[in-house]
Order: C-alpha cells, then sequence, then structure tokens
C-alpha cells in the first residue's frame, strides 16, 4: 500500500514537471519558406545540385584511387597528372550521373505525392521505379523494366533505412 502511494505520487510528480507548451502558430517567413520548398520545380534543382555535388565528390574520391598502368616508368610528375585528369573526368562524369538522377527521382517523387495528396511509401516506389526505368532506357525495354524494378527496391529499402514514412 505504501508502495502504490509512492508510485502515485511520484507519477504526479513527473506530470508536474511537465510543462505543457502552448501552440506556437508559424510566421509568415515560415509559411512562405514552407511554400517555397513545396514548389516540385524548386526541390527538384535543388536536389540535382546536390546530386551533382555527391558525384562531384565521390568522383574526385575514386579518381584519386586510380593507379596508371604504366606506374613504373612514369615520373612522379607524370603519375600526378595522370591522377589529376582521372579525378577531373570521373568527378564530372559522376555529379552530371548523380544530379540527373537527384533530379528525376524528386521530380517524380513530388509530382506523385501532389498528384495523390498522401505522403508515404508508395510514392517512393513510384518515383524509384520512374528514375531507373529512365536512367536503363538506352538499353531497351527489358533494361529499363529491370531499372525499374532495381531502383524501386533500393529506394524502398533506404526509406525503411530512414524510417521516413510511419
Amino acid at each position: 500500500m505504501a508502495e502504490e502511494k509512492a508510485n502515485e505520487s511520484t507519477a504526479t510528480r513527473e506530470v508536474e514537471k511537465a510543462p505543457i507548451e502552448p501552440l506556437r502558430m508559424p510566421t509568415v517567413e515560415e509559411i512562405r519558406g514552407q511554400d517555397i520548398w513545396n514548389n516540385c520545380v524548386v526541390r527538384s534543382v535543388a536536389s540535382g545540385v546536390m546530386g551533382g555535388g555527391l558525384g562531384l565528390m565521390m568522383g574526385l574520391f575514386l579518381g584519386a584511387l586510380d593507379n596508371p598502368v604504366m606506374q613504373d616508368q612514369m615520373t612522379g610528375r607524370q603519375q600526378f597528372i595522370y591522377t589529376a585528369k582521372q579525378m577531373g573526368s570521373r568527378s564530372w562524369g559522376s555529379a552530371k550521373a548523380f544530379a540527373v538522377m537527384g533530379f528525376v527521382f524528386s521530380a517524380a517523387e513530388c509530382v506523385v505525392e501532389k498528384a495523390r495528396a498522401k505522403h508515404d511509401t508508395t510514392n517512393t516506389v513510384v518515383a524509384g521505379c520512374v528514375t531507373g526505368g529512365a536512367l536503363s532506357a538506352k538499353g531497351g525495354p527489358k533494361a529499363a523494366c529491370v531499372g525499374c524494378a532495381g531502383f524501386a527496391t533500393f529506394s524502398v529499402l533506404i526509406e525503411k533505412f530512414l524510417d521516413r514514412h510511419d
């Protein structure tokens, strides 16, 4: 009996300690910022730019790891020039690929989300399918289907890993 009263008084104190904060209405600037970010064009361009930056960094890193085939016969300066050229070409190619990937995925997800008026995993599946299909369309219909399925699966796995939707 004494334990129950002690537990009740502890619970009462915890409730008293946590003050309830009043709801705060967003400011005009916050509403404008949300309206701008909810624009599909703005969101897609921002994702394309961020994807390009990621591709640039990855290209620089992976280009630096390339070893020249004739490494034994090259001077230090020649190796440096070769590595710099590899880094430049790799970073430019990766930047373009990731920029397109980010732009297409974000645009597809935003358009599907606006059309469905829902924010859930289905949007991610459709956006992944559109992106994978579009990026692999040059290989023909079979490649587009495989790209669609692969990118959609990868997108859902990332979505579940990040746990964006409940």
